[in-house]
């Protein structure tokens, strides 16, 4: 009698038969999948059972996401607590509101098989603005679906196991409704709510960011195999309401183009390849406000700053007077500072082109025999870096998995950073030379604490910004790795680069503006003192890469949208997108363009708060305009054409 009851409950429960036909969804979706790499195997040349399989159990994730995303409507009206529900007019509503929107879906899924073929891409929201125009869509459309019979033919038997299979309740007549069913009901509402938001997160903790396109690449060994992982409904619901990627057209020809600026570095090494270990930091929030030695006038002289061992290696080696990040968040940082990629319009790990090739420092260097390792002390899969480590090129992903003591976790974000650092520095020692890592750090953030141990150490002084205490405590963990790893045998045969992620509080006018918002520290340090000066130079984090490869006479192409600092041939500059204007950086000036013309110009050197437009005083030429335009279009048109990469 219990297994009857049991097995009625089940046919009768609208919750249970939700789950049932979610996965139902998730099996067709997985069937497009394997149907979908069976159409277009030849692009995966490489691809073995095994490693098919892992994409697939990766996939999962980005799968559950978008099927809970098209049916939404279907849960809330399975789930919202009214007795009628189980009536079966009302459930024959709820039927084929999940039998339209779940067709939808898998027929945009078979669609990709055929049309990634030419765009070598999952179809995202852009589509809708790429064919707004075409009046003989629907003409199109026709034809695609007579010409590719068989994918069509699939399509349709994805669609009749969808209606053959689903199952709805059994109907109920004279459902009693007390007050213990509406309590019963009404709480499955916000289970589902919390369930819903951690998955479609990728996890539950404030250091993971909703699952996007480029989360895909931590489980791929090519690029293009994130389209394997990724399912089309996917791609275009995380990318509504992001700026899609449109040619501007400023120049008419390629070569036009190329002759103002091409991003393509045809390295002309003054010697032979210097084969240092290349030991990159990116601190998280270190404005260069808080910086000392790079505000000697701050305050009418009396400024110290919060960071005194960055101010010792500051004093000790290369930097730039005028240095700024390329974008405003941790996402931006990356693909900035690795791979030369400035974030324009929307940070690169957002955006539809997210799984494009592309290459960096690790990449490059890996080409020349370096081990590459990328380092970040937060729970895998924190921020996307881990998936843009991969596709630029290393090797290896150290988190806080890797991490022996889970002790140290700040209970926030990551490990504390003095730990990490140490742990880095260690690893590093076990590590065949040449190498190339990089570290992210995660202490300097909000909630702005430091470990119970320093509370007392590292304090607000005279009510200032919580933030301080934070950046002298990840100063300190700086200065407890450079005395760690000074005892190891590579130390002397290595370059070390520091940089920020992005800026935080500013609390001073000179930084309250949209120059100062931007810049951050940019130092060059290598233990044997040949990297020395204070130049009077303007440089961004696109500019790491190429001065980089440049310092150790890196003789191959490569892509870079910044300049080696330590080349004098180059323009001095640099631009960011300052929503909704580009900001461009050449000499004292910094100009603001709309997309469509100049329409502001300070002098960013001598006016520090930018408190004068001098564009009717000094307008512009027509080179700087085009100089912009050039970038902004090299950008775009890579962006669209994936060519972010120099082919061998």
């Amino acid at each position: 009698m219990f297994r009857t009851c049991f097995f009625d409950w089940i046919k009768r429960d609208c919750f249970i038969r939700a789950i049932y036909n979610t996965l139902l969804v998730m099996l067709l979706f997985m069937l497009c999948r394997i149907a979908f790499y069976l159409f277009n195997a030849d692009h995966f040349p490489d691809m073995t059972f095994g490693h098919f399989v892992h994409l697939c159990r990766g996939a999962l994730q980005f799968d559950l996401t978008a099927v809970l995303y098209t049916n939404l409507l279907y849960f809330l009206l399975m789930l919202f607590p009214v007795p009628f529900r189980a009536n079966r007019k009302y459930q024959t509503v709820a039927k084929w509101i999940f039998i339209v929107t779940n067709s939808l879906a898998l027929l945009a899924n078979c669609g990709d098989m055929v049309y990634y073929r030419f765009t070598g891409r999952r179809t995202t929201i852009s589509i809708f603005n790429e064919f707004a125009n075409e009046n003989n869509i629907l003409k199109i459309i026709g034809t695609s679906i007579v010409g590719y019979w068989y994918v069509s033919l699939f399509g349709a038997v994805m669609v009749c196991l969808l209606l053959l299979l689903y199952r709805r309740p059994v109907a109920v007549k004279n459902v009693r409704a007390n007050v213990w069913y509406y309590v019963r009901h009404t709480l499955v509402l916000p289970v589902f709510a919390v369930c819903f938001v951690i998955i479609v997160r990728g996890g539950a903790g404030v250091h993971v960011r909703p699952v996007t396109l480029s989360n895909a690449n931590q489980y791929v060994n090519r690029a293009n195999e994130a389209y394997i992982v990724l399912n089309t409904p996917f791609c275009v619901y995380r990318t509504i309401g992001k700026r899609s990627f449109t040619n501007p057209r400023y120049f008419n020809t390629a070569e036009e183009l190329d002759a103002v600026f091409n991003p393509v570095v045809y390295p002309k090494p003054s010697g032979a390849f210097n084969n240092l270990n290349v030991v990159v930091f990116i601190m998280e929030s270190f404005s260069a406000e808080y910086v000392g030695e790079l505000n000697r006038e701050l305050d009418g002289g009396a400024y110290r700053g919060y960071t005194p061992f960055l101010d010792s290696l500051i004093r000790e080696g290369l930097t730039f007077e005028y240095s700024f990040a390329n974008g405003r968040k941790s996402i931006d940082a990356m693909p900035s500072v690795l791979s030369s990629i400035p974030a324009f319009y929307e940070p690169y790990f957002l955006t539809s082109c997210s799984s494009n090739d592309v290459s960096g420092i690790a990449g490059e260097l890996g080409k020349k025999g370096y081990y590459t390792a990328f380092f970040h002390g937060a729970p895998g899969g924190s921020m996307g870096f881990q998936a843009f480590a991969n596709v630029s090129g290393y090797k290896d992903y150290f988190g806080m998995d890797k991490y022996d003591n889970k002790s140290d976790f700040d209970g926030t974000w990551a490990v504390w950073d003095e730990e990490f650092f140490r742990f880095f520095a260690q690893k590093m020692n076990t590590f065949r030379q040449p190498f190339m890592t990089t570290v992210f750090s995660a202490s300097s953030h909000h909630p702005f604490r430091v470990p119970r141990k320093y509370v007392s150490r590292f304090t607000d002084k005279k009510g200032n910004h919580p933030i301080y205490k934070c950046v002298e405590y990840s100063d300190y963990a700086l200065r407890c790795f450079f005395e760690t790893a000074s005892r190891m045998p590579w130390f002397g045969h290595t370059l070390f680069v520091i940089t920020a992620d992005h800026t935080n509080e500013m609390m001073h006018g000179e930084y309250k503006n949209d120059a100062g918002m931007y810049k951050v520290p940019i130092v060059f340090y290598q233990p044997d003192g040949r990297l020395k000066g204070r130049i009077k130079k303007i440089a961004q984090q696109t500019d790491i890469m190429p001065t980089v490869l440049g310092y150790l006479n890196y003789d191959r192409p490569f892509l870079a949208f910044g300049k080696n600092l330590l080349d004098s041939a180059t323009v001095n500059c640099a631009m960011m997108y300052h929503k909704p204007v580009f900001q461009y950086f050449e000499g004292n000036y910094m100009y603001q363009f709309d997309e469509q013309k100049i329409i502001s110009v300070y002098d960013f050197v001598h006016d520090i708060r930018l408190q004068h437009n001098l564009i009717r005083e000094i307008p512009p030429t027509s080179e700087t305009e085009n100089r912009i335009k050039a970038r902004m279009q090299q950008y775009a048109e890579r962006m669209i054409a994936n060519r972010l990469t120099v082919e061998p």
